[in-house]
């Protein structure tokens, strides 16, 4: 039995989940009423990354992407994601898909003084545009504000990744 895993943030794209594990199948994208995507989760390099709340309010409407993976590639992609490391483990229960895993944020990892750096947030807009999600949204996603990573390997490592993605 596959493990249905939500995607919403450097994970969306199938290029960039399949690059750190083996991918079973897409089962389609969803959308998430009352919960909204934020880029305030501390990450190993001091940067933020992607996180999903649960708000409750009518008007924020999150976007995700649902993978079958092999339950074998579940301790690598808790590992990859830091499960127990800032970010936790949560289920689900989206229309047609059923139950699905993610990964949200602790509440001791959140800083929201933090910005992305500039090549994770156009990772995550790379995924949503593959995904078609609304135009709104990617915008949304886009128009977060972000700074240049100082650590000019990993930039140029992410910037390929991000080429490939868009190729």
């Amino acid at each position: 039995m596959s493990l249905r895993y939500l995607a919403y943030g450097s994970n969306l794209h199938p290029g960039r989940l399949g690059a750190r594990i083996a991918i079973e199948g897409f089962l389609g994208t969803t959308a998430l009423p009352g919960w909204r995507l934020t880029f305030d989760k501390r990450g190993a390099d001091g940067s933020a990354k992607c996180d999903l709340k649960h708000t409750g309010m009518a008007g924020d409407c999150a976007w995700g992407a649902v993978y079958a993976l092999d339950p074998a590639a579940k301790a690598t992609l808790d590992a990859i994601e830091g499960l127990g490391k800032g970010y936790g483990e949560r289920e689900l229960i989206v229309p047609e898909l059923g139950a699905v895993a993610l990964y949200v944020a602790s509440g001791s990892a959140l800083d929201p003084t933090l910005v992305p750096f500039d090549w994770y947030r156009e990772i995550v807009v790379a995924g949503a545009r593959h995904h078609g999600f609304p135009a709104s949204y990617v915008a949304s996603i886009a128009a977060v504000a972000a700074c240049r990573d100082p650590d000019a390997e990993r930039a140029a490592k992410h910037r390929e990744l991000l080429a490939s993605l868009r190729a």
